[in-house]
């Protein structure tokens, strides 16, 4: 198991190799005033050098983001920022796609959480999820089972399984796209953020449970727990509890 870390007991995460040799995966937990700026990349499978395209995409978040952060923005203006520093971070990543490292790629997702209110960035299959009685909200991702779930072709339980869930349509390094939300996280709800190495092999019913556990640091293990029983991935969760 990868180190687990906590942030003032609101913020936990973990980033491990799970059941394969190698980590892709790179999480950021950071506090900021009075709020979180929280993110997920996973470096894109058969492509050069995930780790290092994953690395660039957290540590340039949190670089960029700090530049133009300021306390009195408000939510579009934070919106605004994700977004561009999404739009920085492609042209890192490209700019670092070269020789042994051609065809860096890399999905993110980003949050800035402040009490129960999220505004969330998103590019590639890494996914924000508000989880309570029940699943309130998720980003949905890029990817070609995305699509067929939009037009009704599938449902959420087949996407999990389906052949082509890996194929992603928008990354950093590779036909960039960003999509941005707002969202609320009730006293009894979390949000999640995670690499597909989650939850693509743990589902709706796993993730509902694991709020009773109450404190941010056990709900990571318990989803880490469940994830290492089918994922064939790296595994990275970090969980908010407002």
């Amino acid at each position: 198991m990868g180190n687990l870390t906590t942030l003032n007991g609101n913020v936990s995460g973990i980033t491990d190799a799970g059941n394969r040799d190698h980590n892709e995966d790179n999480c950021l937990m950071m506090k900021i005033d009075d709020a979180y700026l929280l993110a997920v990349a996973d470096g894109l499978g058969g492509h050069a050098a995930g780790d290092v395209a994953s690395g660039i995409a957290v540590m340039k978040l949190e670089e960029f983001f700090k530049e133009q952060y300021s306390e009195d923005m408000d939510d579009e203006q934070i919106k605004d920022l994700l977004c561009n520093c999404h739009e920085r971070i492609n042209d890192e990543v490209i700019q670092a796609s070269v020789g042994d490292k051609q065809g860096l790629g890399t999905t993110l997702v980003s949050a800035f959480v402040r009490g129960n209110k999220a505004i969330i960035a998103n590019t590639g299959d890494s996914r924000a999820t508000v989880v309570g009685t029940g699943i309130k909200f998720r980003t949905k991702d890029h990817s070609m089972v995305q699509r067929l779930l939009d037009r009704g072709m599938i449902d959420e339980e087949t996407a999990r399984y389906h052949p082509m869930s890996h194929i992603v349509t928008h990354s950093m390094g590779n036909q960039f796209d960003v999509d941005a939300y707002e969202t609320e996280i009730d006293e009894e709800e979390i949000l999640v953020l995670s690499s597909d190495g989650l939850h693509d092999h743990v589902g709706k019913s796993v993730l509902v449970e694991s709020v009773a556990y109450q404190k941010p640091s056990e709900i990571v293990k318990y989803l880490y727990k469940k994830s290492l029983e089918t994922t064939t991935d790296n595994v990275t969760i970090v969980v908010y509890k407002p």
